[in-house]
């Protein structure tokens, strides 16, 4: 059943040391089903090698990629899973314009099932058995602005690990959710902590694995209305 598939990138994001790669899949031009490619390991990341472009090049957001993949590999909590296939490498076909990107987002509503939070997140969770049923693990959003909380969220007990949380509102819910996209993180752990406000954006939202009987809500993408960061 190997076959390949012409993606629009909407994240590329940290997993296991390695990446998660998602898109939509684009159907004579038209908006088609996440698809979500992994690996074959346990955790299922993609490595470098895995997802690189002939010239050594990494797959960017809005990139329009043509994917070699090999079969379905859906869960319950992660229906979009692909089989990568290992041996073939990825191509680059064109970008998609951002000023279509309104074509992609996902109906409104809530992000999932709301009213669950951790201690420094808001919105933030589902229990495994919510994740199963939410037909879906992947969403694009757009939100008016956004905050990014640039700190350390466990620092009083010698955890030094900064990490970035965004900070919004939709559909009438507030949320606050930990960011995974690298571009993102780059950009502001070059900054002192604190709070940046940014203006209209996309948002790539997915649902972790499971950890604890839970899985998170997490923003794997940031695309700036004006310009990537």
């Amino acid at each position: 059943m190997a076959m390949i598939k012409r993606l629009v990138c909407l994240a590329n994001s940290h997993k296991h040391g390695a990446r998660c790669i998602a898109g939509r899949e684009l159907l004579v031009g038209k908006p088609g089903a996440w698809i979500r490619p992994v690996s074959d390991r346990e955790g299922e990341e993609v490595s470098k090698r895995e997802r690189q472009y002939e010239d050594g090049g990494d797959p960017r957001v809005l990139d329009i990629i043509d994917v070699p993949l090999i079969e379905p590999k859906a869960k319950s909590h992660q229906p979009e899973n692909w089989l990568l296939n290992p041996n073939a490498r990825w191509s680059k076909s064109g970008e998609f314009r951002r000023d279509n990107l309104d074509l992609l987002i996902d109906a409104p509503g809530s992000i999932w099932i709301n009213g669950r939070h951790t201690r420094n997140g808001r919105n933030d969770y589902v229990t495994v058995d919510e994740a199963d049923k939410a037909g879906g693990s992947l969403k694009l959003i757009a939100v008016g602005g956004l905050r990014l909380h640039v700190y350390k969220p466990n620092g009083n007990f010698g955890n030094l690990r900064r990490r970035v949380q965004a900070e919004f509102s939709f559909n009438d819910e507030k949320y606050r959710l930990w960011v995974t996209d690298p571009l993102i993180e780059n950009k502001y752990f070059a900054q002192p902590d604190g709070v940046h406000t940014l203006d209209s954006s996309y948002l790539t939202i997915s649902l972790s694995e499971p950890w604890n009987d839970c899985c998170y809500k997490l923003v794997a993408a940031i695309i700036s209305i004006g310009a990537l960061p």
